[in-house]
């Protein structure tokens, strides 16, 4: 089976009522403030959430309609697609649905209207081609190793997918590389097949940035709505220990992503914010036609020459988003009322029913 063929899904949404389109999402990562959001615009939401993981739903009254799946995954299910079609559904895409309902699935089997560039999602999971479109647009990422022999300074070790940090490492030779890939091979945390996955790149030292960006299509805008940074564990906990003390007990750190909190960059740092906004947009738009619909996430380091390196993106809803569920100072900048990035997204969907160009943000 090929990709899915846009006209297949505008052909699907032509048979939508457009007076009584279904906000859904999966139940996990940023759902809440999506279906919020929605709500927010008037829309009716629904989520697609396995058995015993609905209760945050009803608690905060966000959704309308609940699919109830054994497995996130079969949210792929023709039965479950179903449902969502005869409630006229627009899905929105976040990481825990790319990751549990599987990229070739989004790709090749999903049948219901999605907000953004489905195609871009792939642009995002793997290394390579996330590395081609930042270098592209001329922004500058760390240095990167093919070769694990290579290494010949502290570079940090990440693998494929959305795995919120786990099982990144610190390395500063070949040979502390292949000891801490044992190590994670023993905690299961890799496969044998993962390791010639391994991305390996310079580690900057800075502070860290998540940078939430949404480009708004109808209007031809790159818009900054949010940013934070990131608790990770064990690697948080670990800086807490008097240095003697780390060397000692010889704990191994990761870096899998907790939580999350809001943070504001130096003004003078916001002109660097927005170009790099702006030409990561311009060049999706060649590469990966139509590019940036809707939510993406740049996360970097800033280092002592207040330079923004960039090291990741997300090409969908970031979970970053969920320090601003009513707003942010940049989200509250622009629109001068509470703006999430659920909402932002919601009232995107909704200038495009009023304005008869669903076409142009529905893949």
């Amino acid at each position: 089976m090929g990709k899915i063929d846009k006209n297949e899904i505008l052909s699907i949404l032509d048979g939508y009522d457009k007076e009584n389109v279904t906000i859904a999402t999966l139940g996990s990562h940023t759902s809440i403030h999506i279906l919020k959001g929605a709500k927010e615009e008037g829309f009716r939401t629904a989520v697609v959430c396995e058995k015993g993981r609905e209760v945050p739903y009803q608690r905060f009254e966000v959704a309308d309609e609940f699919i109830l799946v054994d497995k996130f995954k079969d949210i792929i299910n023709e039965d479950v697609q179903q449902k969502l079609r005869d409630m006229n559904a627009i899905v929105i895409p976040h990481g825990s649905f790319v990751a549990y309902a599987g990229l070739d699935n989004v790709e090749d089997k999903f049948n219901v209207p999605m907000f953004g560039n489905r195609d871009i999602l792939r642009w995002e999971a793997e290394r390579d081609l996330e590395r081609k479109l930042i270098i592209e647009s001329d922004i500058r990422m760390p240095y990167k190793y093919d070769d694990p022999s290579k290494i010949d300074r502290t570079v940090m070790v990440k693998f494929p997918g959305a795995r919120g940090g786990r099982g990144y490492f610190v390395a500063s030779t070949p040979e502390e590389f292949n000891e801490k890939i044992n190590v994670m091979l023993k905690k299961n945390w890799i496969e044998e097949e993962d390791i010639k996955e391994a991305h390996i790149e310079e580690y900057v030292a800075g502070c860290n940035y998540c940078i939430h960006y949404f480009y708004s299509a109808l209007n031809d805008e790159v818009e900054v709505m949010g940013m934070d940074t990131r608790f990770e564990s064990s690697i948080d906990g670990l800086v807490r220990i008097p240095a003697k003390d780390q060397l000692e007990i010889g704990l191994e750190p990761s870096y899998v992503v907790t939580g999350n909190h809001p943070v504001v960059i130096r003004e003078s740092l916001l002109p660097q914010v927005f170009e790099n906004g702006d030409k990561l947009v311009e060049t999706a738009k060649k590469m990966v036609a139509p590019g940036m619909n809707g939510p993406f996430c740049l996360q970097c380091f800033c280092n002592e020459d207040l330079e923004l390196v960039i090291f990741e993106m997300s090409a969908r809803t970031d979970g970053g988003t969920n320090t601003f569920m009513d707003s942010s100072p940049y989200s509250y900048m622009k629109f001068g009322e509470f703006m999430s990035m659920g909402r932002r997204i919601s009232r995107e969907i909704k200038n495009a029913i009023e304005q008869d160009k669903l076409d142009v943000i529905i893949t």
